[in-house]
């Protein structure tokens, strides 16, 4: 049943019915200005329940960010708050409705729950375009919110709804085969962990199972309560198709959007922590969609706070105003490119740029020199060197920088490797070390001790796609495997993702060629849900994606003179 009432100084509707296609309805909560009007709309449609509060379903993240950013919390009740998605009570006063729609078969909505599924791209669409003939509507609709509430911009903007005006994609990736599923062709445990952890946890069924709303006091994943058995055959099991599915197939093509039909105006903003998960997708979405007005902007600091944060707001309300309310916002004058660019100590400088990549980088080689275990400038030769294949691998490190250098791009190595196997899996790691030696690690997205870049290679998995791939940006198709004739060598082309980073004067760059996870060690946070050693939750060590007799064995780096090893680095000019 719909429920209205008039509160802090909004006019809200719960558990609006949405109606699709099929006949089956969907739930909404409207948060909209009390007076009786035509407004903008700002909507999100997800799986993790509109009526879940931020502060109890993800209870860590919520007191770290009010902890570093109290801003966040000022000026609000903060009893709306709601995971990855706006708060209405900083812009209902504005002139905007909020509305929040739980996906098919999460919250309060029943159904089939099957994750960026076609079926559920077309929801979005549907509900894009109910919004838009409301009353309450000023027919222009703007999708807006962090991560799965990012990912699904893409996908239904490729469809084209008329009323679809703008859109604030925020630390969302595009590719589900490469940024979600399999990085480099290895399953990503993340998807495990995410479906069970957030996914299930919200499921429509549970009912009188799951958390009640603090605002309404109803189940947040109701009202009716399903039996075990019937919650079970109401969702798609996301991470066996994934484990099932090593190559590029049609499951992946549906759950990847076609950003060359995306045309809607959009601001994708990521994150350089992000490694493992959004950085990749935004950037790559920015790249290849079709739309004329589309800008990047690239953050640093955790995953929530650049969208919570005065400055993510005020950004926002900028983007949103200029095409939702025609209001002289200054967004005109918004460069294409804005950076944050990163320096140890979480300090970043604002700096506007063209075009990514930086049109005046120097693409410089840095190569493996297996002599000394040093990075340098001129090609290398000597003896190979050998590692467990499940192992920490080796270590390569520049000499001290003579004077600071900024990396700011897409990065790759290119390793010639053999395995006493079939197959091996290769983790790159792209670190920095002070003028003592130490490791420095930074603030990333979802984990507060990251590398400054990741990238993952099977070597199976090797054949390029000649036309989508670029020195920068080696592209694998994915869909061809190729294994190893053991101890016979073959060239690897490894994309890491984007990175940036001003490197002090007397740091030291390096390259960590590993056969498992990056690790450093750290002890696991208070409250967290999953070990924070640098990689956050994304973990690839399936044992069935990775069985021993296959990843198991010996590796070896080959370095014969006509084989060069070596890191690109995108070295920025002063």
């Amino acid at each position: 049943m719909t429920e209205s009432r008039i509160a802090d100084g909004m006019r809200i509707d719960f558990d609006v019915p949405v109606e699709m296609d099929d006949g089956l309805v969907l739930r909404a909560d409207v948060f909209r200005p009390v007076e009786d009007g035509q407004y903008p709309v700002l909507m999100t449609m997800g799986p993790y329940a509109k009526g879940l509060a931020f502060q109890e379903g993800w209870k860590f993240n919520w007191d770290r960010l009010v902890a570093a950013w109290p801003e966040v919390a000022e000026g609000s009740t903060n009893k709306y708050q709601n995971w990855e998605t706006v708060d209405p009570e900083k812009w209902v006063p504005d002139g905007y409705v909020c509305l929040r729609v739980d996906s098919r078969g999460a919250g309060r909505s029943p159904g089939l729950l099957d994750p960026w599924s076609a079926r559920e791209t077309q929801d979005l669409y549907e509900c894009i375009e109910w919004a838009a003939v409301r009353p309450w509507s000023n027919g222009k609709v703007g999708l807006s919110g962090i991560s799965y509430y990012a990912m699904n911009q893409w996908h239904v903007a490729a469809l084209q709804p008329p009323h679809l005006t703008a859109m604030l994609v925020q630390e969302g990736a595009s590719d589900y085969y490469r940024e979600f599923a399999r990085h480099g062709g290895i399953l990503s445990g993340f998807l495990n962990s995410w479906y069970r952890g957030l996914h299930t946890t919200v499921q429509h069924g549970l009912g009188e199972r799951s958390a009640r709303s603090r605002v309404t006091g109803e189940p947040v994943a109701g009202p009716e309560t399903l039996t075990e058995e019937d919650l079970v055959a109401n969702r798609v099991d996301v991470y066996g198709e994934v484990r099932a599915r090593p190559l590029v197939d049609q499951h992946y093509r549906d759950r990847t959007a076609d950003l060359g039909k995306v045309v809607t105006p959009f601001l994708s903003t990521a994150n350089w922590g992000g490694q493992g998960l959004h950085p990749r997708g935004n950037i790559e979405g920015f790249l290849a969609a079709a739309s004329e007005q589309k800008w990047l902007e690239i953050h640093g600091d955790t995953h929530s706070s650049p969208f919570y944060t005065n400055y993510g707001v005020a950004m926002q309300k900028r983007f949103f105003g200029h095409f939702l309310k025609g209001e002289d916002t200054g967004w005109d004058k918004q460069p294409r490119v804005a950076l944050r660019v990163r320096h140890p100590g979480e300090v970043f400088v604002d700096r506007a740029e063209n075009e990514w990549p930086l049109a005046r980088t120097r693409w410089t080689r840095y190569h493996l020199n297996p002599n000394d275990m040093s990075l340098g400038t001129g090609p290398a030769s000597g003896p190979s060197l050998s590692y467990q294949a499940t192992g920490d691998g080796l270590l390569f490190r520049s000499a001290a920088l003579a004077e600071q250098t900024e990396l700011t791009g897409p990065v790759a190595a290119r390793l010639v490797l053999s395995s006493d196997t079939t197959d091996a899996d290769v983790f790159c790691c792209l670190v920095v070390f002070d003028e003592n030696g130490q490791e420095v690690t930074f603030q990333g997205s979802n984990d507060p001790r990251t590398p400054i870049g990741l990238g993952w290679l099977r070597a199976s998995h090797r054949k390029l796609d000649a036309q989508r791939t670029l020195p920068h940006r080696p592209y694998h198709t994915h869909d061809d495997p190729q294994p190893l004739t053991p101890g016979e060598p073959v060239t690897l082309d490894i994309e890491i993702w984007p990175t940036c980073l001003v490197v002090p004067a007397g740091y030291r760059i390096g390259l960590m060629v590993r056969g498992r996870d990056y690790d450093n060690g750290a002890e696991a946070l208070p409250g967290a849900k999953y070990p924070l050693r640098g990689i956050g939750p994304f973990t690839h060590n399936d044992p069935v994606d990775r069985p021993a007799e296959i990843f198991g064995g010996t590796a070896t780096l080959h370095f014969e003179p006509d084989q060069e090893s070596y890191l690109l680095l995108p070295v920025i000019p002063e």
